[in-house]
């Protein structure tokens, strides 16, 4: 009886190590293992064996004894994979029923991204639409320096003159004019002029009116022979402009140099002109001015005006052989060359040459 009793406590001895044995077995067959993730390859580090990171599932419930081993021919579960490289498929796995559960992991756990090298530039961002890139100023060391201003160019050689040009010289005001007498009690005592052609005398008469420069006369000889006979008729053509030739006083009737200059009603001289020829006793020299002229003429036709016109002037011959000088003049009514507005402005005077022979 005793000796079936230790028979029978071997054998459930037995039974129970086989039945450990058992489970084991079978939890090594259908326990739900660990996944093994190989981690992608961080950019910028080279390829090569990564470190192998783990993610555990969540394990099975621990099997009583008296559970019967599973089939080890059921399908594992879809979550597990095989051991992990290099276990050895004979012994057991460890029983991990005590450890705290964590969630599976499925995802391949990401490494962080390595700080950027000290030696490599982080990448630039472009500027967004419309910013303005600004440049940030120099910057300085030292003491503040005043406002940068450009250096004179180096010059070579001898001193330069200034190339800004020097103030005008101002000079002082002229002297006022050293007037005269401006009539003839004021002078020097001279006869006064009586209006006949006498010389040596004072004539008190006013000058008068004056003429705007657009109206002053003007004269010209437009024709005339190079040369004549002795004694030969031949023409000179006078024109005149602002000249109304209506007035004339005669001078051998004692109306020379006693009338003032007067001016019509539309600002132009009235008077005459003259023409005359007078032989030359050289032409590298001027004219002696006493002797009379060989041919004299005054021309009042009550004819004139604003607009120029042509006079002919028949000269009956010159008795001598020679070189003459013909001229022709605009005087006013005593015979004066009628005054100019500008001191500048050409009198109403033209002379031609014919030589006589």
């Amino acid at each position: 009886m005793a000796h079936h009793r230790i028979y029978g406590a071997r054998a459930r001895a037995a039974l129970a190590a086989l039945t450990v044995l058992a489970t084991a077995l079978a939890g090594c067959a259908g326990q739900q293992g660990e996944q093994v993730h190989n981690e992608t390859a961080v950019a910028g580090e080279q390829p090569g064996a990564a470190t192998d990171q783990y993610a555990e599932s969540t394990p099975s419930a621990s099997t009583s004894d008296s559970t019967s081993a599973p089939d080890s021919t059921s399908a594992p579960d879809s979550t597990s994979d095989s051991a992990p490289a290099g276990a050895d498929p004979t012994k057991p796995a460890p029983d991990k029923g005590d450890k705290p559960n964590r969630p599976a992991t499925t995802a391949p756990a990401t490494r962080p991204a390595p700080p950027p090298s000290a030696t490599t530039a982080a990448p630039q961002r472009p500027p967004a639409d419309g910013a303005t890139r600004t440049t940030r100023p120099p910057v300085t060391t030292g003491p503040p320096q005043p406002g940068r201003t450009t250096p004179p160019p180096v010059t070579t050689g001898p001193p330069q003159p200034p190339t800004t040009a020097p103030p005008p010289v101002t000079s002082a005001p002229p002297p006022g004019l050293d007037f005269g007498p401006d009539e003839c009690a004021e002078g020097n005592g001279l006869q006064p002029h009586d209006g006949f052609q006498n010389g040596n005398r004072c004539v008190d008469t006013q000058m008068g009116e004056v003429a705007d420069a657009a109206q002053n006369p003007s004269l010209l000889i437009t024709d005339a022979p190079e040369s004549v006979g002795v004694n030969e008729p031949f023409t000179i053509r006078v024109s005149t402009r602002n000249l109304v030739r209506d007035r004339f006083l005669p001078a051998g009737q004692g109306g020379y140099y006693v009338d003032m200059s007067i001016l019509t009603a539309q600002g132009l001289v009235r008077g005459h002109f003259h023409t005359a020829c007078r032989v030359l006793g050289s032409t590298a020299v001027a004219p002696e001015p006493a002797p009379a002229p060989a041919f004299f003429v005054a021309t009042e036709d009550r004819a004139g005006g604003r607009e120029p016109d042509v006079i002919e002037i028949r000269v009956p011959g010159l008795a001598q052989a020679g070189v003459f000088q013909c001229s022709a003049w605009a005087g006013d009514a005593s015979h004066r060359v009628p005054m100019m507005q500008r001191a500048n402005q050409v009198p109403a005077i033209d002379s031609v040459r014919v030589e006589v022979r």
